[in-house]
């Protein structure tokens, strides 16, 4: 059912085709936003976000883009302004996670990993500023993880990466706030979805057993987590990370 809580607001959801991005798509566009579903090579499953949104009343348009490539995301922002006009929120979801030993990173997947996660948020975020700027509004959520906030011998990159997203948008929160923009990231515990499902048998026991709640999370509780974010009701909050992750990582007070 359509509300009205994001009626003629632009969003684009990287990522949006599968996982978290894809419920985020879909919670926005139930709340009456205009939403960007962009998607890498996964036009099939972008176009079955973009008609479920339809379904529930709302608008969609899929877009492709790498966002490794500032090329791609370029036309990808142009494409999402060109079908609704001004962004003026950003959920920077896409994302990619490599299990490996630590003795094991060639500088090769060290990059591919950096590539997609670091220089992607830069390439996304820079890639909307502009305008950001120049209309006093920006509302940004840029997806991180609780790999950035505790030891992962087997995830040094993207341990790395997601911990420099965290830096990123604290360093943009502050240099941005006096133009409208707020930015924050969220920390997902393992949720389930399909880069949750590298983690299989023992080791996916193991971090159930380690969660207080004893469970994993949904992609549509991250959505929730986004959408506050994004709405007013966080209107006071920038340069956060927020932990969604059953309890598993708790920050100091």
């Amino acid at each position: 059912m359509l509300t009205n809580e994001f009626s003629g607001k632009t969003v684009l959801v990287t990522g949006g085709s599968r996982g978290i991005g894809r419920a985020a798509a879909l919670r926005l566009g139930s709340d009456g936003a205009r939403v960007g579903v962009n998607y890498v090579t996964r036009r099939d499953k972008a176009d079955e976000v973009v008609r479920e949104i339809a379904a529930a009343g709302g608008s969609a348009v899929a877009v492709q883009g790498d966002v490794t490539s500032a090329e791609d995301v370029q036309r990808m922002v142009a494409e999402t302004r060109a079908a609704f006009g001004p962004i003026g929120m950003l959920v920077h979801s896409a994302g990619l996670s490599i299990l490996e030993k630590a003795e094991d990173v060639t500088f090769e997947t060290w990059r591919r990993v950096m590539s997609v996660n670091l220089d992607g948020t830069f390439h996304v975020v820079y890639a909307l500023k502009e305008e950001m700027i120049a209309r006093k509004f920006g509302r940004i959520v840029l997806l991180s993880s609780i790999a950035a906030l505790r030891e992962r011998k087997n995830q040094v990159h993207y341990s790395a990466a997601k911990a420099g997203v965290i830096a990123m948008a604290r360093c943009l929160a502050e240099a941005w706030a006096e133009h409208n923009i707020r930015i924050n990231t969220i920390c997902p515990g393992l949720i389930e979805t399909e880069m949750g499902q590298l983690i299989t048998g023992a080791a996916k026991k193991y971090v159930i057993d380690n969660t207080p709640m004893h469970r994993l999370g949904a992609p549509e509780e991250i959505a929730a987590s986004i959408r506050f974010l994004l709405s007013d009701e966080s209107s006071f909050i920038t340069g956060q990370s927020l932990v969604v992750s059953g309890g598993r990582v708790m920050l100091p007070g």
